[in-house]
């Protein structure tokens, strides 16, 4: 340990030495030691070293701490017999007290792999929290988490979180120079990063520019770490941190003046939790401020959608920090769940080998499963290939007929059908279903039986983060394979609707959780508008942000005096019906787009690009589209080929020339045709289009971190391109 200067050294508290006991194992998991930063440090100078294990401190130093977590640090509440949770890191005492022995976390892809149960993870995030608290974090301060999904940045989160201190949140797939605003913007006072190597890619262009007072590596070595960059910054890797708290709580507890060396105030419900900034399809990232109130309400009132039961595994791959993913780990451990930690690399590979009950994932995940088993099918035998997609449509119409007089049909008309009407309907589907029911069933033995093996997913998919298209959503029905999409935003914690088990609608975002008000509002007036018109969606709700940090304005712009924030999206809800082909769906919502990226052509016509888009990437030869309107007179489309299909395709119709390559030409005009196909149903035709090599990813800028394609970041880096492509 190293030992603090005379500078450093003026204004501390003297520490006592203690003797050594074993502890208790519940009492010694409770009590943390705080260690304060000495009096006028400045809050970006490196706090001094802690003091030795053994060591308590004579004077009172305000903390914070989580009340049912930390219960026996608060004078009179260590019996506590209620567990009602009043700040996000209280769940942890509740789940180590129901599951201690279960496994709650599997991590197999970072080093070393890890395996804990539940009563394992919660000393981790004690040591964890206690160990911040050594180093000098106080309360309300902020600390940027910058990492990706794994244990230990779980840990990190509720880490910092239980001292009562904000994260900030951020995945390595930014730029340094997101990260940087970010950072300074969020008044960070301290870096917590993923590894040696993402730290080295920040060193010259981000950690030179900013104050910190420490920096942590969550997996890694220090002897990885360029010692010139950081040779007046302290630094430690995770086990210097979990082995300072254990040794501070157990020197606490041995003072056997817990509650009088200290000053120790709860978090409270409305305390800032974190800081997420939004990933931000267009515009400027804004820092939601997300109180453990706002993600409470989240853990107590998801259950309905995810009835998840102990021992579920779930399997994790989104990136933790976004508002989606975190709040669906938070809930699904207060229920004994395994969850299991994978990649886009091995998403196919651990699909088989864990066979998880559930996955959380983005639209681009299934579209991926399902031109996956697509594409498999189509490799088959002719004989195989015919048979199972005659199965597949089977299938499809089957589920069709079965919406009918299940009453699971959308409409926007507020008007009953006449019951004669529908009887007639009804019967007709009652005999469609039930002459396709047998084949339906072989369809299950000779083709979903195989996919299901592979897929594993035995309860359900669950969907949010973005738009699902309809094609996809009808497959996995088809097929057996439960989806249930969801809707949300990072500024509403973010699950403000979503289907659920026994009323999966389609083409739906499901009925609002609990507590939660969803209502439409025409986009010119402001006025509410009645069940089946088109408006803007505005949500309230115990789970809608506190604000946008530092920005009133904005917050300001998105919430009313009423409590209601703007979502930005088109949307209507379904009307309700007493009978007819649509009486279970009243009250659930259709999203329909964006406002901000409604193209208004000259005609004064609307047109969502979204409904153009979900048709064209039904085609094998398109993997990415954008649309576009460029001179407001018609529509354009910017399209990434799937090089392989159109290889295949062009080979296909003798199109290839004597080096095997396809003029480009003539690729523009095979995916011409394949968007005038796809399209045909659309209310709008595409015009002119560019075809462009370099896919739409993270990395290069023009996706978010949660795969949705930045609109603003394509058109202003095809700019020029654009421009002619319309002249």
């Amino acid at each position: 340990m190293l030992a603090a200067s005379s500078g450093q050294m003026a204004g501390l508290c003297l520490p006592r030495r203690t003797p050594s006991l074993l502890l208790p194992r519940r009492t010694a998991a409770l009590l943390p030691r705080p260690r304060p930063r000495p009096a006028g440090t400045p809050r970006c100078a490196a706090s001094p070293p802690p003091s030795s294990a053994g060591s308590t401190l004579e004077c009172p130093f305000r903390q914070k701490c989580s009340p049912l977590l930390e219960s026996v640090l608060l004078p009179g509440r260590s019996d506590l017999t209620v567990h009602e949770w009043k700040a996000v890191p209280d769940i942890w005492r509740t789940a180590a007290e129901k599951y201690p022995d279960l496994v709650a976390v599997v991590d197999p892809y970072h080093e070393p792999p890890t395996e804990w149960t539940y009563t394992q993870l919660e000393q981790e995030i004690l040591d964890f929290s206690q160990g911040l608290r050594a180093i000098g974090v106080a309360p309300d301060e902020k600390l940027a988490l910058f990492a990706d999904n794994s244990c230990r940045w779980l840990v990190a989160d509720q880490g910092i979180m239980a001292t009562g201190a904000i994260n900030v949140v951020r995945g390595t797939r930014s730029s340094d120079e997101e990260l940087f605003q970010i950072y300074t913007h969020s008044e960070s006072i301290a870096l917590v990063v993923d590894s040696p190597q993402f730290f080295n890619r920040l060193a010259e262009s981000f950690i030179s520019r900013i104050n910190t007072r420490f920096i942590v590596l969550l997996w890694g070595d220090k002897s990885c770490i360029d010692s010139q960059i950081v040779q007046d910054i302290p630094l430690y890797v995770y086990k210097d941190i979990t082995k300072l708290g254990r040794e501070s709580r157990n020197s606490l507890f041995l003072s056997g003046q817990p509650g009088q060396q200290d000053v120790f105030e709860t978090i409270s419900p409305e305390d800032v939790a974190t800081l997420i900034y939004t990933s931000g399809t267009s515009g400027t990232p804004k820092g939601v401020m997300l109180t453990h109130r706002n993600l409470l309400h989240q853990i107590n009132n998801l259950w309905d959608i995810v009835p998840a039961e102990p021992g579920d595994r779930f399997l994790s791959m989104l990136p933790p920090w976004h508002a989606y993913e975190r709040a669906c780990e938070y809930f699904i451990f207060t229920y004994g769940i395994q969850q299991v930690y994978t990649t886009v690399k091995y998403l196919k590979e651990d699909l088989q080998r864990y066979q998880p009950q559930y996955i959380i994932s983005v639209p681009l995940v299934y579209e991926t499963l399902y031109s996956s088993i697509h594409k498999q099918i189509s490799s088959s035998s002719a004989a195989r290939k015919i048979i199972a997609l005659s199965l597949i449509k089977i299938s499809l119409l089957y589920m069709e007929a079965k919406k009918i007089y299940e009453g699971t049909v959308l409409t926007n008309n507020p008007v009953e059908p006449s019951f004669i009407i529908y009887m007639v309907k009804w019967l007709w589907a009652r005999f469609v279903a039930a002459f396709l029911w047998p084949l339906h069933n072989l369809a299950k033995i000779l083709v979903y039986k195989k996919i299901h093996s592979a897929i594993g997913i035995s309860k359900a998919g669950i969907s949010g983060g973005g738009s699902l298209p309809m094609h996809v959503d009808k497959f996995f029905e088809a097929i057996g394979i439960k989806v249930q999409n969801g809707y949300g935003l990072t500024e509403t914690s973010p699950v403000v609707a979503a289907r659920r088990p026994f009323c999966n609608v389609l083409g739906t975002v499901g009925h609002p959780v609990n507590l939660t008000e969803i209502k439409v509002f025409d986009i010119e007036t402001g006025e509410a508008l009645p069940d089946g018109s088109k408006g803007i969606v505005k949500i309230k709700g115990p789970q809608v942000m506190k604000g946008y940090y530092k920005n009133p304005s904005a917050t300001n712009e998105a919430l009313d005096q009423e409590g209601w924030f703007s979502t930005g999206d088109i949307g209507w809800i379904v009307p309700h019906h007493a009978v007819g082909p649509s009486r279970k769906c009243g009250g659930m919502l259709v999203l329909e787009g964006r406002a901000k990226d409604t193209i208004v052509l000259s005609t004064g016509e609307n047109v969502e690009p979204s409904e153009i888009e979900e048709a064209a990437s039904r085609s094998n030869l398109i993997s990415q589209i954008v649309v576009i309107g460029q001179d407001q007179r018609r529509l354009g489309a910017i399209i990434v080929p799937n090089e392989d299909e159109v290889l295949a395709q062009a080979k296909r119709r003798s199109m290839l020339d004597e080096n095997g390559k396809v003029a480009k030409d003539k690729v523009m005009n095979l995916l011409y045709d394949e968007l005038r196909t796809w399209t045909a149903h659309c209310s709008f035709r595409v015009g002119p289009i560019m075809v462009v090599d370099e896919p739409f990813t993270i990395d290069n800028g023009v996706m978010t971190p949660t795969m949705k394609i930045r609109r603003d970041k394509v058109t202003s880096k095809y700019q020029r391109e654009i421009e002619a492509l319309f002249k």
